[in-house]
């Protein structure tokens, strides 16, 4: 059986006396060692709300897996047996199997529907917004299969390695528990970004390295595992997202600046989202499926449509006429992306895959927004009237309303209902019988679900706006209007602030490889192959070594002289050295390495070479280049557009869908998902 990815003990959400992990402290290092990750995730064993949700999903994240293969092993011996007893036992534990994964997968729906966890502390009265509970994922050894690689492919003693593969682990083990706030965002990103320099140094194209990455579905639990770290980059770019749904739902929206802050958030977490879309293929979870993908990203511009509207509400003082149609304008906006949200969530694939609840709230927004649409669209034609020194604007007014529906009521011209009361009156009737009858449609919808039901903030809104409603009806009926109330006409959506889809920023996380005493990434990677490592021994004479050296970290023999000490030593064309006299130079530059040499005593130096047998295009190119000048002695500088090892970068791609890496793998590093090098000038130089 394996290991979980949490402790199993059940914690109930509504204990109270619990504190937020946005509030607690990182852990830091005691020992004053910044040579590995500072970032450390929230306490796993902290009593916070969000924590015992999470704790709970993963323990229903284990049961379901464990379900799952007990009826994989339950129909292949169905379909194995030819005993009919038999037969009829497997069906009936066949039953029970799938009965307790349908309790245990409504549990987790329900879960995952848990709104409120995430929302803001305010007490302001606010629709909640959706978040994404975070992906569960196993723990992962990293320390034999690494081990491994560099006893056999770099030919170094593993054991000199241990204390920089347990820091991977624990920076991964970290990642899974990340704090809602932007630490916990720089962790994943700092995470994200080594996983650029672990695909360059243990993932060559065609090896499997043995390391199996096990992630949850975000939604149903349903375990997936591969062995690609285009999983694992996909997995942690999902939760990155989530986590900025997360940080946004718990934005207070009372003020402006906390909705600028949502608004950011939503936009960021779309940027996420759509960028996993475009460079993430053959999903083996539905979570992170096109159509899933497509669909968070639509929720995602929706909930930053709402956030826009109601920082109008906040920021429109005036009862002017113009505005309160603006207000109506906007509401009538987020009403039409949710009800694309809405059609998104009823497609095929979708359907049975998005929590109920969400689909819910999802509807009851777009039936509530609509309602809010005709409510101001009453207010501005029933309380707008026209003074002496407003009637320089009355021009600019027309010219709004004009434009303000999708096709004009019928009746009377538009300039003449504005002018008159008694039409205005009547038409704002009609947009308040609208209003009233959406209203009423989105609590029917908010009462067909358990979840929702729960959820006393979101009442709150929809009672309080459908009185208002009710009650501007009301002083607007009159005891003698005997006259049928019209229909109101759709009112054409229109916003100020068109949503961003923001991408993700992984520059500003800068991180070091853990694995940089390899060597530099030009040479020393998985896909390079070599020569077993050689030790040669040099006696320098009167015309000197006898070799030309050329570049940096590491140094290049651009030639050796025939004839000379370093040809008869056993040294070639195109070796690097790599450690001069038993000391380490893969890092070394060109003149570190000249002094070296210079300061040999008389009884020679050791050279520790190593020939490369076979690279990508951007070191094949550079081969080409040196081999046009290896025979010339005269010093000279040239700029090499080429690759030089760095310490620190940051991740911005990863590798493109799988239907293309098979065409483009000797692309790669030459490519924009390589690190980018700066360009380096290099010093040829006869020794």
């Amino acid at each position: 059986m394996e290991e979980p990815a949490a402790r199993e003990s059940e914690m109930s959400l509504s204990d109270g006396n619990v504190t937020s992990d946005d509030e607690m402290p990182l852990t830091l290092p005691t020992d004053g060692s910044l040579s590995g990750s500072i970032r450390k995730g929230c306490d796993p064993f902290a009593q916070t709300q969000r924590s015992k949700l999470q704790h709970r999903r993963s323990r229903i994240n284990q049961q379901i897996n464990k379900e799952m293969r007990m009826r994989a092993g339950a129909e292949n011996l169905f379909r194995a047996t030819t005993n009919n007893k038999v037969k009829e036992t497997v069906a009936l534990e066949l039953s029970f199997v799938n009965s307790n994964l349908q309790l245990l997968k409504e549990e987790l729906e329900e879960l995952n529907s848990n709104m409120e966890v995430y929302q803001t502390d305010s007490e302001a009265i606010n629709v909640p917004m959706i978040p994404l509970g975070l992906k569960e994922t196993k723990e992962v050894d990293f320390t034999v299969p690494f081990q491994d690689f560099i006893c056999e492919h770099y030919g170094e003693d593993s054991s000199l390695y241990d204390k920089e593969i347990k820091e991977l682990m624990e920076l991964r083990q970290a990642m899974r528990t990340p704090s809602r706030n932007q630490a916990g965002l720089e962790l994943l990103m700092e995470y994200y970004n080594q996983l650029y320099y672990l695909d360059q140094r243990f993932f060559p194209l065609h090896k499997n390295l043995g390391v199996h990455f096990h992630w949850y579905d975000s939604l149903t639990g349903v375990p997936s595992c591969q062995r690609t770290l285009a999983f694992e980059k996909g997995s942690v770019l999902f939760n990155i997202g989530a986590l900025y749904t997360q940080i946004g739902a718990r934005q207070d929206r009372s003020a402006p600046a906390g909705i600028d802050r949502a608004i950011d958030a939503f936009q960021r977490a779309a940027g996420a989202f759509n960028f996993l879309k475009e460079n993430f293929s053959n999903a083996p979870s539905l979570d992170m499926s096109g159509p899933s993908l497509c669909m968070l990203v639509r929720l995602m511009v929706s909930q930053v449509q709402e956030c826009v509207f109601e920082r109008v509400t906040l920021t429109t003082e005036d009862t002017h006429f113009t505005s309160q149609l603006c207000l109506a304008q906007e509401a009538a906006r987020v009403s039409d992306v949710y009800l694309l949200v809405q059609q998104t969530m009823t497609q095929p694939l979708m359907k049975d895959y998005v929590p109920f609840s969400w689909a819910s709230m999802v509807q009851v927004k777009s039936e509530h927004f609509r309602a809010l649409s005709h409510y101001y669209a009453a207010v501005a034609l029933c309380d707008h009237t026209l003074s002496a020194e407003e009637e320089e604007c009355e021009e600019e007014a027309e010219k709004a309303f004009l434009q303000f529906y999708v096709g004009g009521p019928a009746g009377p011209p538009l300039s003449q209902v504005l002018r008159d009361p008694e039409k205005r009156r009547k038409l704002g009737k009609a947009h308040l019988r609208r209003a009233v009858i959406r209203h009423e449609e989105a609590m029917r919808v908010h009462s067909l679900c358990k979840i929702l039901r729960k959820m006393d903030i979101l009442q709150d809104v929809l009672s309080l706006t459908h009185k208002r409603s009710l009650d501007k009806y009301s002083e607007l009926d009159r005891e003698d209007d005997f006259d049928e109330t019209a229909e109101a006409p759709e009112i054409q959506s229109q916003t100020h602030q068109k949503p961003d889809i923001t991408p993700t920023n992984f520059s500003k996380v800068q991180v070091t490889d853990f694995f940089q005493r390899l060597g530099p990434l030009s040479v020393f990677c998985a896909r390079a192959r070599w020569d077993p490592l050689r030790v040669i021994c040099l006696q320098k004479r009167e015309g000197g070594l006898g070799l030309t050296l050329r570049g940096d970290s590491p140094v290049l023999v651009a030639g050796v002289v025939e004839g000379g000490c370093a040809a008869e030593a056993g040294l070639k064309e195109g070796d690097y050295i790599v450690a001069v006299d038993g000391q380490d130079c893969k890092w070394a530059k060109h003149g570190e390495v000249v002094q070296m040499l210079k300061s040999c005593s008389e009884r020679g130096v050791e050279l520790s070479v190593v020939t490369l047998h076979s690279h990508d295009t951007q070191l094949e190119r550079r081969g080409m280049l040196l081999s046009n000048i290896s025979n010339k002695e005269n010093t000279r500088e040239r700029l090499v557009g080429g690759a030089k090892g760095q310490s620190s970068a940051s991740l911005l791609h990863w590798n493109r869908k799988k239907t293309r890496e098979g065409s483009v793998a000797t692309k790669k590093l030459g490519s924009t998902f390589s690190l980018s090098f700066g360009s380096i000038r290099d010093t040829e130089a006869m020794y």
